[in-house]
């Protein structure tokens, strides 16, 4: 998989990493850097793919394994948090710095984020809810819209 895109907007995102201190964050990372391939880690064996945000308070990079929902061109990602109250910080980076490095399996493309919403969001909604079940529970599990976030190629 090759990008095509050209300009600023095609350069990796540059700047400091704040790499996760400890748990099952890092240890997925871990092992994706070891092997060079995001297939080298799941969540709760569904394939993942990995986002570089900047924070939207720290400006520092961060790494994002999420669950990998695609159409084969863009890709969903489901701020659940498990169904938490409160949208999961990574969101908050996206939604302010929407400009993102996404890799998918060896190859790490840039992207561009945004919320879905209506028609457009129910039909996403579907298909990661089909992908990764328990997306449904966590939706019974909080007052809040889990919010979905469309990343399309730069």
């Amino acid at each position: 998989m090759s990008t095509s895109a050209t300009g600023p907007d095609a350069a990796p995102l540059t700047g400091e990493y704040d790499p996760p201190k400890a748990g099952w964050v890092a240890d997925q990372l871990a092992a994706i850097d070891a092997a060079g391939d995001t297939r080298a880690a799941d969540i709760q064996g569904m394939s993942i793919v990995v986002y570089t945000v900047r924070g939207k308070r720290s400006g520092k990079l961060r790494r994002v394994p999420l669950m990998r929902v695609t159409d084969g061109t863009a890709y969903a990602a489901v701020a659940s948090k498990g169904g938490a109250p409160a949208h999961p910080a990574w969101y908050h980076s996206m939604m302010a710095n929407p400009r993102v490095d996404l890799q998918d399996g060896t190859q790490t493309r840039p992207y561009v984020v945004r919320e879905l919403s209506g028609d457009e969001r129910a039909q996403w909604w579907e298909r990661c809810v089909e992908a990764f079940p328990p997306y449904a529970q966590y939706q019974e599990n909080t007052d809040r819209q889990i919010p979905v976030l469309l990343a399309e190629p730069v």
